[in-house]
């Protein structure tokens, strides 16, 4: 691994640093100890360093004479010009603080090229490597009260009332899971109001979702409708964040006719929904937009978890001759193929797997604050000491944003669930065709040859971008890839009202992804209007918009958001 000064991995390494959805939901379910507990990998680097004293010798002495340098005031030893942590003036002017920094990113780097030394085999080093980084990240400087200059200075400024302001959030954040600092107050938002607020009316409901059906603000609509399937793991309104940044909002606008699937939040007695039933409920969604809109044909566009299962549906479909009702499929931070998607296939062992699995079946679910706390401690700098510092050690309360928030309203995944993603992961199994079934058909994603678009994030922590880009090799029909200049959610709440926004596409799909990224060309701006050009070339003529929301079969039940959406 190539490294910086500041002891950080170059930007080609931060493939790396991500943990598909397979491994957070592994990790989820073992524990707090199975997490962060000593392992054998620990054992194994210790021995693999007595092996090499040479090496080992020759770093501590390089770490020793630039210890030295430090003291004496004379190191070049920097932070990044992109570390946060260190942007106060006082960690370089100061010569307490800046000897105290230095000597931290001296023995950071240290300490992360001696585990490079100890010839460890990729499954452990894979482990100690993250081990490794987590425990600098802890040890900043920067975290530390007596040597924050912000916080030194906040005493100043509170007479020590942020102290104890810092501590009861502190006491507050330990006392229920997910146990790291809170990133949003719970009521910075409302759900109905100030997100997931785009007008609509729930015109099904099953014991598994809501059906909610968005009320046109275009005289026109395009006669197909667009039903969207959004991730089983929180609530479906990150399709529907605040005004202005909605993806549903946006897509009425543009004259489609846009139904979503908000999922119910299971408990223990739901344990046995398995992935046949999230598929029949995919299968009866689509069959309930149909008729309502008394069309042919439907599009989907399904995210990260919920696109595992649309495809799977799909594939259904079309080995019984029904996918001619389909005009298109959308995938967004989705993971079909789970060869080579960093730390999981290095992490997600048989043991490991059955053992997560064999702890949801115990409960009856996965409990998302699990995945919540183990999602923050995968970029712990952004998602956890970046607010240690700002709640605790300047008790400061955290500023309302709507992506935290949906982050923050967690939800449960049924164990029958949870088992079948593990084994599809474990197995990749929907690379080869018949290593899954639904609902008793062997799936086969090459039969899916309806167009596809597909989206990624290129800073993309959970799905990495390059395991995306290979559904456009496993689905049978013709494929557009879009990569955003974002990460995981960021990637999908990308409105076109951001000025960062950005994307990569390109005319063709080989299969490399790096084929397709040498051909690929920067675009400026959101790939939302992209996307609704591709979804108009495929969403049939243009009709009068329809003036009611149900039917005689499919009654309007109440209105958006319902009523799954407020379960907790």
């Amino acid at each position: 691994m190539n490294m910086r000064r500041d002891g950080g991995p170059e930007p080609e390494d931060t493939a790396e640093l991500g943990a598909p959805l397979d491994l957070l939901l592994t990790r989820a379910a073992g524990g707090l100890r199975h997490r962060v507990g000593p392992s054998t990998s620990t054992a194994k680097l210790l021995v693999g360093l007595a092996a090499r004293p040479r090496p080992v010798a020759r770093r501590a002495g390089a770490l020793a004479a630039e210890l030295g340098r430090v003291a004496l005031g004379v190191s070049d030893v920097a932070p990044g010009p992109r570390d946060r942590r260190f942007a106060d003036p006082a960690w370089s002017t100061n010569p307490m603080l800046r000897r105290t920094l230095q000597a931290y990113l001296a023995t950071s780097s240290a300490a992360r090229e001696i585990v490079e030394q100890a010839g460890l085999d990729p499954h452990d080093a894979t482990r100690v490597r993250a081990g490794v980084s987590n425990l600098i990240d802890a040890l900043a400087p920067s975290n530390n009260p007596v040597l924050n200059p912000e916080a030194l200075r906040a005493i100043v400024d509170t007479a020590g009332t942020h102290f104890l302001r810092g501590a009861r959030n502190l006491v507050r954040d330990m006392a229920e899971p997910p146990r790291v600092p809170r990133m949003v107050e719970p009521d910075a938002f409302v759900v109905g109001e100030t997100v997931a607020a785009t007008p609509g009316q729930v015109v099904a409901r099953t014991p598994q979702y809501e059906l909610i059906r968005y009320t046109p603000t275009t005289t026109s609509v395009r006669e197909y409708p667009l039903v969207i399937v959004p991730p089983v793991i929180n609530k479906y309104y990150v399709v529907d964040m605040a005004p202005g940044r909605s993806l549903v909002e946006y897509l009425v606008g543009e004259g489609h006719q846009v139904f979503v699937m908000s999922w119910r939040n299971p408990d223990v007695r739901h344990a046995s929904w398995g992935l046949d039933v999230y598929g029949t409920a995919v299968l009866e969604a689509l069959t309930t937009a149909r008729s309502l809109t008394r069309a042919p044909r439907a599009l989907v566009h399904a995210f990260c978890s919920g696109g595992i299962i649309a495809s799977m549906a799909l594939a259904h479909l079309a080995a019984g001759g029904g996918l001619d009702t389909v005009a298109g499929l959308g995938l967004s931070v989705a993971v079909l193929d789970q060869q080579d998607t960093g730390l999981t296939g290095e992490l997600l062992t048989p043991a490991a797997a059955e053992a997560a699995v064999r702890a949801s079946a115990a409960r009856g679910y996965l409990d998302g604050r699990a995945l919540a706390e183990v999602f923050a401690w995968l970029r712990p700098n952004d998602l956890v000491w970046n607010y240690w510092v700002s709640s605790y050690l300047l008790g400061r309360s955290p500023a309302p944003f709507d992506v935290l928030f949906w982050n923050a309203d967690t939800t449960r995944m049924t164990a029958a669930l949870h088992r079948g993603f593990v084994e599809i992961a474990r197995d990749n199994a929907l690379t080869r065709p018949g290593g899954a079934t639904l609902l008793g058909t062997p799936v086969d994603l090459a039969a899916v040859t309806v167009d596809s678009y597909v989206t990624a994030g290129v800073t993309d922590h959970i799905c990495p971008w390059q395991a995306c880009y290979r559904s456009t090799d496993l689905l049978g029909g013709s494929s557009r890839f879009v990569l955003s200049s974002a990460g995981h959610v960021a990637s999908i709440v990308n409105p076109p009202s951001s000025t960062k926004a950005s994307f990569w596409t390109a005319a063709e799909t080989p299969v490399a992804a790096e084929d397709w990224h040498r051909d690929a060309e920067r675009v400026q701006g959101s790939w939302w209007p992209d996307l609704s050009r591709w979804l108009h070339a495929r969403s049939g003529d243009e009709v009068d918009a329809p003036t009611e929301s149900g039917n005689a079969e499919y009654p309007v039940l109440e209105p958006a958001p319902g009523t799954y959406v407020h379960t907790t």
